[in-house]
C-alpha cells in the first residue's frame, strides 16, 4: 500500500520523525510513503504558528531519501488561500516536489481548526457554503501549485454541528462546480482516512462525493492517512479501498515528479 499523505514532526502538529515512519512502514503493509508537510501562510492571523521552512524540510527528507526500508516521495500539503497566490507560486517553483496536496485550512482568513469564529453568526449551511466557495475560488486561481485537493469536505470536522455529513443534494450546485473544475484541470481528489479518527463515520470525503466525482469523469484519486504519528500510518485503508470499489474505481494514483501513476486496486 502507498500512503500519500503523511506528516512528521517537521510539521507544527506532527509527532513522529521520518525515521520512525520508515522503521514501522513494512509492519503496517506500507511500501511507499509520500511525506506532505504542512505549508500554510499565516499573514494577518493572530497566531504563533510559523510557515514551514521548506529548505529545512527538504534537507531532512534528503537525509533519508535513499533509506532501503521503504520508498519515499517528497511531497507537501499547501494551504491554498486566494490572497497568497504569488508567495505559493514562487515557493513551488523552487523545489522538486513529487506531489502537492492543495487544501483549505485557513478560509476567509480564519484557521477554523483553531478559530471557531469562522462559524459564528452563520447557520451550518451558510458556514459550509463559505468554505466551499473559497475552495472553488482556489481551484480557479491555482494550477501548477497542486495535484489533488485534500480532505475536500474538511469543514465538517469543525463547527460542532450535530449533523456533520455533507448531504450531496444539499450542496449539489457548488460541489458539482468544484468537481467539474478539478476535472477540467486534470486534478484529483484524495480519500483521507483521518475522517474516521475524527469521529465522522467516514473518510474525507464521503462516498456520495466520490461517486459524483466518478460520474462527472474524474479519474485521479489518491489515498492518504493524514498521519501525524506512526500509529496512524496506513490506518483504515481497507475502508478507503472499499469506497473506491463501491464507486467503481479500478485504479488508485500515486505521484512521482508531479505525474500520476495508476495502480490497479
Amino acid at each position: 500500500m502507498k500512503d500519500c499523505h503523511v506528516h512528521t514532526k517537521i510539521s507544527h502538529d506532527g509527532i513522529s520523525s521520518i525515521d520512525e515512519y520508515l522503521k514501522i512502514a513494512k509492519e503496517k503493509g506500507i511500501d511507499e510513503i509520500t511525506f506532505t508537510e504542512h505549508y500554510d501562510i499565516y499573514d494577518g492571523l493572530n497566531t504563533n504558528l510559523k510557515t514551514l521552512d521548506v529548505s529545512y524540510y527538504q534537507n531532512e527528507y534528503l537525509t533519508h531519501k535513499d533509506d532501503l526500508k521503504v520508498k519515499t516521495n517528497f511531497g507537501i500539503e499547501i494551504g491554498l488561500q486566494p490572497d497568497t497566490t504569488e508567495q505559493i507560486k514562487n515557493m513551488v517553483k523552487q523545489y522538486p516536489f513529487d506531489f502537492i496536496i492543495g487544501s483549505s485550512h485557513i478560509t476567509c482568513k480564519k484557521d477554523m481548526a483553531m478559530d471557531k469564529s469562522f462559524f459564528e453568526g452563520y447557520t451550518r449551511k451558510e458556514a459550509y457554503l463559505r468554505y466551499f466557495k473559497e475552495v472553488l475560488e482556489n481551484i480557479k486561481l491555482y494550477d501548477n501549485e497542486f495535484d489533488v485537493y485534500g480532505h475536500i469536505d474538511y469543514v465538517v470536522r469543525y463547527g460542532n454541528y450535530a449533523e456533520k455529513k455533507i448531504d450531496y443534494e444539499e450542496f449539489r450546485e457548488i460541489l458539482d462546480e468544484i468537481l467539474i473544475n478539478l476535472i477540467k484541470k486534470d486534478k484529483g481528489i484524495e480519500i483521507n482516512t483521518s475522517g474516521i479518527r475524527y469521529g465522522l463515520g467516514s473518510p474525507h470525503p464521503n462516498i456520495d462525493i466520490i461517486k459524483r466525482y466518478k460520474e462527472l469523469g474524474g479519474k485521479i484519486i489518491t489515498i492518504g492517512s493524514d498521519a501525524h504519528k506512526i500509529e496512524d500510518l496506513g490506518k483504515d485503508f481497507d475502508i478507503a479501498y472499499n469506497m473506491l470499489k463501491e464507486a467503481d474505481f479500478r485504479e488508485v494514483a500515486i505521484y512521482h515528479n508531479r505525474k500520476p501513476e495508476f495502480i490497479k486496486i
